[in-house]
């Protein structure tokens, strides 16, 4: 393993200590296929383990790229938010469960690594205003994971040859802890990273995740309407803008016409300026 895979490893063995509250330690999960044909091993669609420790690694390849913003505070509001909606989203369990962290860029974007590692930026929570527009959000990005958007992203050839590659030998031979399971799916790692952070995810999945949010932000008693609220804000900074979610979303004007109709009309509640209150209290202090 090369000196800077061995770093985003270590980077993605660190992350629950280091940024997402409540998370559970990194343990090695065996992967060696046993009374399996290989052709079969291969043919199989990634499971929820293997799915958790590739967004590992992909966690990794962020962090790398952007640092954690050290406010355990903020870390932890976001947290307590982001799994009132995981809760509440198609997808309430993964494997490890959801993990919520700050990256420290003014950058406005918002990644879902496969298996329920989001992370937002410090730029993109300081653009909301409400906890209802943070909420907005995490539960677009709680979407893409419960649609398993990423996870989605690997080439089935590659996938393929991966396990056509490896047989028992091999599999016993690496032990199946998280770090060589980055060394053999580097390739995948690779697929996932380029949609997430490089390219981003398709229209179809873009709206799909956008039409999710709508629904899980109903049920966690949450504003829908908060999602267009803050696309809008977006949308103000987008002009001249090209990077960051500018350049991996599809146009924000093309996502408001469709989301203003699913949101509805809904009265504000009494719950939501208590809200506000709350995200005023964990984001400006």
């Amino acid at each position: 393993m090369t000196n800077r895979m061995k770093s985003l490893v270590l980077a993605a063995a660190l992350l629950p200590a280091g940024g997402c509250a409540g998370a559970t330690a990194l343990s090695a999960v065996p992967i060696a296929v046993t009374g399996v044909t290989k052709a079969t091993q291969a043919a199989r669609p990634i499971n929820d383990s293997e799915e958790y420790y590739v967004g590992r690694a992909v966690a990794a390849r962020i962090l790398a790229k952007y640092p954690l913003y050290q406010n355990p505070k903020l870390t932890e509001y976001v947290n307590e938010v982001g799994q009132t909606l995981a809760r509440k989203s198609a997808r309430p369990q993964t494997f490890r469960g959801y993990h919520f962290a700050v990256l420290d860029t003014p950058e406005l974007n918002a990644f879902a690594c496969p298996g329920g590692t989001i992370f937002i930026t410090k730029g993109l929570v300081q653009t909301c205003a409400t906890e209802d527009q943070l909420a907005a959000v995490l539960a677009h990005e709680v979407g893409h994971v419960a649609n398993k958007d990423g996870i989605n992203s690997i080439s089935k050839a590659r996938w393929t040859e991966v396990w056509t590659a490896m047989g028992a030998e091999a599999a016993r031979q690496y032990g199946g802890v998280a770090g060589n399971l980055v060394t053999l799916f580097e390739g995948s790692i690779d697929d996932v990273f380029k949609t997430v952070v490089v390219n981003g995810y398709s229209r179809t999945a873009e709206e799909a995740a956008d039409r999710d949010a709508v629904a899980t932000l109903t049920k966690a008693g949450y504003d829908p309407k908060a999602l267009p609220q803050i696309l809008n804000k977006m949308m103000a900074k987008e002009k001249g803008a090209a990077g960051g979610i500018f350049k991996t979303h599809p146009p924000t004007s093309e996502r408001l016409a469709k989301l203003k109709a699913e949101a509805g009309e809904a009265p504000p509640s009494k719950e939501e300026a208590v809200r506000t209150q709350r995200f005023k209290q964990n984001v400006t202090s």
